[in-house]
């Protein structure tokens, strides 16, 4: 390929070399908040105590509701570690009529009598278990226990506790749900409860399209990376030709930005330290910043893809081929001039509309852009580099996920993914699709992380295997990107069996990737070369050119 369409598809006629710092900063960005959820229904806590009789797991329970007949808000609980199971489809919860506890504490007999009623009594004075000891033999049907704040909590029993053969379900509301209904109750209106735990179904549709979505966005990331590779040689190899010493750095030198094993374990250690930043701040201030980041690394990306995809066509070869030179920006063609003004409006309009139930597809097709574009600048020069950067995520993610519950009493990379605190649905950088099945909502999601650190290692096997001139089987190329859809659906496969509890998805992914990576390149013999050259040694066109002609001549 030559000329400004070859320019086009190597660098985009975008002057990427002056902004290098801010992508490199964008790119930090997405890779810091990385792992795989579909969200937390079941909550396991370790600390609680377990015995028996008192060995629930704590669920959330929908609590729908009548007001004199009329149906009203439903309501989020959780319940209690002790009491008997709920049921688990609306249709076999029994209706029930709400009554109020007299005294509101419910620490003695109440006054009225109960003929199965549902209790509302608020939380303090004594033990959760006493409640619900004492509405039982009031004649209540359940127990709604009032917090004291308005976020929910977990009910325990105490450890020298024993009369814990509760038979009536206890659950918790909020204390601004409990406000609500004790103001319908004082009117003497008639509310009508129903209690009940929906299961999550197995598998969701939307975790198979999650995959999908990862795996398609490494497939073209690898494809166009290693795509300008070969371009980036057969251009080095005509400057040979022409007598010329280059190499093929210096063709793409200020288009790419080659890690090496120090920034790969610098990177890992900044990104836990930015990781803690946003555990400490997040905020919905804080929560705007991350926002207007991603749009500047959406805007870049999107009239990226745009422009190399827009360039494949004849009827956008000439815009493509025409540049003009724009104040800050030096030389631009005017294919990315037509290109910028939709990709700004189209950024603009997610982030001004990025609350309502369809914005999760602007924010993926920004970040699925975002994604690719970083894989064509950010690379990984050979198999060691690779090696260390997903041994280094591996840990960090393990780290952030599991065992920082331990130092900060919650999982700090959980929380900050779900963007606690913010009043936000959840950080930008992430790819998400809500669970079209799921009683619960909500979304699977899966952290840009998780696709661009195990991507670069297979873009660099496909770059690898392009240059070497290697088949697709005698390659490395489907051997990884096979190991990392293994990884991500063994991720998925692990997600659902902790009740999908969220999963540090590089766990799973870099063992997958890396390992066979690794065991591949050793059995065919390339594993030296993989791991310090990174890529085929090529001899130089014009001695190709000299010994052909010599044998000619013999």
């Amino acid at each position: 390929m030559e000329g400004a369409l070859w320019k086009e598809l190597l660098g985009f006629q975008f002057p990427m070399g002056k902004f290098k710092s801010l992508w490199l900063f964008v790119a930090f960005l997405t890779l810091s908040p990385g792992f795989g959820s579909a969200g937390d229904i079941v909550h396991p806590d370790a600390k609680a105590p377990s015995k028996p009789g008192c060995d629930n797991s704590f669920v959330l329970v929908k609590i729908p509701t009548w007001v004199d007949g009329v149906e009203d808000t439903e309501y989020v609980g959780v319940g209690a570690r002790f009491g008997p199971t709920l049921e688990s489809k609306e249709k076999h919860a029994n209706k029930s009529r709400l009554a109020l506890a007299d005294p509101p504490d419910c620490c003695s007999t109440p006054k009225n009598q109960l003929t199965g009623e549902i209790i509302m009594v608020h939380r303090g004075n004594c033990s959760f278990t006493t409640k619900s000891n004492i509405a039982e033999a009031a004649g209540a049907s359940a127990i709604l226990i009032i917090n004291n704040r308005t976020e929910l909590f977990k009910m325990v029993c105490e450890e020298n506790e024993t009369d814990l053969d509760i038979g009536i379900p206890a659950v918790m509301l909020p204390q601004d749900a409990g406000t609500t209904l004790e103001n319908y109750m004082s009117s003497n209106a008639t509310v009508l409860l129903q209690l009940y735990s929906p299961k999550r179904p197995l598998v969701d549709v939307a975790e198979v399209f999650l995959w999908l979505m990862a795996v398609g966005t490494i497939l073209c990331a690898s494809y166009w990376s290693a795509w300008t590779a070969r371009e980036a040689a057969i251009e080095q190899d005509k400057l040979l030709k022409d007598g010329l010493d280059v190499h093929q750095e210096d063709v793409c030198a200020s288009k790419i930005v080659n890690i090496n094993v120090t920034s790969a374990v610098l990177f890992v250690v900044a990104a836990s330290c930015f990781l803690i930043m946003l555990y400490k701040l997040m905020s919905f201030w804080f929560i705007e910043v991350l926002v207007v980041l991603f749009c500047i690394g959406g805007v870049e990306g999107l009239q990226t893809c745009l422009v190399a995809l827009l360039s494949c066509f004849r009827w956008f070869q000439h815009a493509a081929d025409s540049s003009v030179n724009v104040p800050f920006f030096g030389a631009v063609s005017y294919l990315t001039l037509i290109v910028a003004p939709f990709c700004i409006a189209f950024t603009v309009v997610w982030a001004v509309y990025r609350r309502i139930s369809f914005a999760w597809i602007g924010q993926d097709i920004l970040g699925i852009a975002l994604i690719i574009t970083v894989h064509q600048i950010v690379h990984v020069p050979n198999l060691k580099v690779g090696t260390v950067l997903l041994s280094c995520a591996f840990l960090y993610d393990i780290f952030w996920v599991f065992v920082s519950k331990y130092w900060f009493d919650e999982s700090v990379m959980i929380v900050v993914a779900r963007g606690d605190g913010s009043g936000e649905d959840g950080i930008p950088m992430l790819l998400k699709i809500p669970r079209m099945f799921d009683p619960w909502g909500g979304y699977s999601i899966i952290g840009f992380g998780d696709i661009i650190l195990p991507g670069l290692v297979v873009a660099f096997s496909l770059r690898y295997d392009w240059l070497a001139k290697k088949t697709l089987k005698a390659g490395y190329f489907v051997w990884a990107m096979t190991a990392y859809g293994l990884g991500l659906f063994v991720t998925y496969v692990a997600l659902n069996m902790m009740d999908g509890h969220g999963q540090p998805a590089l766990l799973y992914i870099v063992p997958f990737t890396l390992g066979t990576f690794l065991a591949l390149g050793k059995k065919r013999g390339d594993l030296k070369i993989l791991w310090t050259r990174g890529e085929p040694e090529r001899p130089c066109p014009h001695l190709q050119l000299q010994s052909s002609q010599l044998l000619h001549q013999q």
